[in-house]
């Protein structure tokens, strides 16, 4: 295997949905959980995932137990990553209610209102991903969501559980897949529906999300991992192989991209990556993903970050001699990461900023989970006898122009507001 140069077409093909195609198996999915409730749930899982179920839901003494498991020094870790994703998304929360006079008798505003209850999906299966019960859920509790549950598949490793707990998560469910997506949206004798689903998933579950829009809100498609570099010959090589090969390591599906000007960067950097993929305990999925990747050479690197911001990557990493020059002329990205000391892996377990982030090219346009995305916004208007006065003639002149007499109406039934 060698490291290949691509082009944006190879890239965006590569990076294509692949969601259309099961999206008649999910439905079908669907169709057995709306119908059977609790009872598809246990035989989806059975049939999928292998495992008998009694019952979907955890209980407390499985979660105690989960602790007994889980190292002390881990715990304590993930309380320190648990500390720094709320310290990050406290900054966020918006007022409850702000207004303001902007002329005599005009007052305007928001008011910010958190969902009661919403739904986090936690991927199993190649992988336990403790640090994404974290991502999902602190910024929820942080924006004021009442209940917060999760569905992640069955065996949950205990690790998983931990940090569920830790993320003062409500409810926790052994299902996976798109069974999960459809109980959360629709509801079962064990799961009541949410208003709200979140979280990264493979091709089903992104499916599921797609096909229940129309029944519960989502955050976006969060599919298989990804990283974007820009780097010039100032790059350092072991530094830049190594963020490839660690998004490489996720999934056979994950994807990984360098653009630079520097034509000597990318045998560098490959001749690197060999030695890692040579030591690598998943080396197996990383030259997989590998074959998803590649480089693309630009002349210059303002052509770069171009090119870099039609492919709007999930991760982008910048190496150049002048970051924020580059990052200044960024505008499509999931999460940044600048400079030679800022892995990416720093995001995804303890910066505290939030690594569940859109893929395909969907950063061009949705921001990464945040605790936006958990609060909805009403806008607020309080007028005055005076401020009546001032936008009545707009009112009614306007009114008047589309035929909407009602609307002149309940303007001028106010009369005397001039007084």
């Amino acid at each position: 295997m060698s490291w290949k140069q691509v082009d944006e077409k190879f890239w965006e093909e590569n990076r294509a949905s692949k969601v259309d195609s099961v999206l008649d198996t999910v439905q079908g999915i669907i169709d057995q959980v709306k119908n059977d409730g609790d009872k598809a749930l246990i035989e989806l899982t059975k049939k999928f995932d292998k495992i008998d179920l009694k019952s979907v839901a955890v209980t407390r003494e499985e979660i105690e137990a989960a602790y007994e498991k889980v190292d002390q020094n881990l715990v304590d870790e993930l309380e320190e990553s648990a500390y720094r994703i709320q310290r990050f998304h406290e900054m966020q929360v918006p007022p409850d209610l702000w207004t303001r006079e902007v002329e005599p008798g005009i007052t305007l505003g928001v008011k910010s209102t958190p969902y009661v209850r919403v739904g986090c999906y936690i991927p199993g299966g190649r992988a336990s991903y403790p640090s994404t019960a974290l991502m999902c859920a602190i910024p929820a509790r942080v924006a004021g969501v009442d209940e917060i549950i999760c569905c992640t598949p069955a065996p949950i490793n205990p690790i998983t559980l931990v940090a569920l707990d830790i993320a003062g998560v409500d409810e926790i469910y052994k299902v996976g897949g798109a069974q999960a997506i459809a109980a959360m949206a629709l509801g079962t004798e064990s799961i009541e529906p949410v208003q709200k689903i979140v979280g990264p998933g493979n091709v089903f579950v992104t499916g599921a999300k797609t096909i229940l829009r129309k029944k519960v809100e989502i955050d976006f498609p969060a599919g298989p991992s990804e990283i974007g570099v820009l780097a010039d010959s100032s790059a350092v090589v072991p530094y830049v192989a190594s963020d490839l090969i660690a998004q490489a390591e996720h999934d056979p599906s994950s994807a990984c991209l360098l653009i630079t000007d520097d034509k000597e960067l990318p045998d560098k950097i490959w001749a690197e990556m060999e030695k890692m993929i040579d030591a690598a305990p998943r080396k197996e999925i990383i030259l997989k993903a590998l074959n998803n990747s590649g480089y693309i050479l630009v002349d210059d690197m303002d052509l770069g970050i171009e090119t870099m911001n039609e492919v709007a990557p999930e991760h982008l990493s910048i190496q150049t001699r002048d970051p924020l020059d580059t990052l200044s002329k960024v505008t499509n990205a999931g999460s940044i990461f600048i400079g030679p000391y800022t892995p990416v892996a720093a995001g995804d377990y303890a910066s505290g900023t939030n690594h569940v982030l859109p893929t395909a090219g969907h950063a061009a346009v949705a921001s990464g989970l945040n605790v936006a995305h958990f609060r909805k916004t009403s806008t607020v208007q309080w007028l005055t006898k005076q401020g009546l006065a001032t936008l009545a003639p707009t009112i009614e002149t306007i009114a008047t122009a589309e035929g909407l007499h009602a609307h002149c109406e309940s303007v001028k039934v106010r009369k005397p507001y001039d007084e």
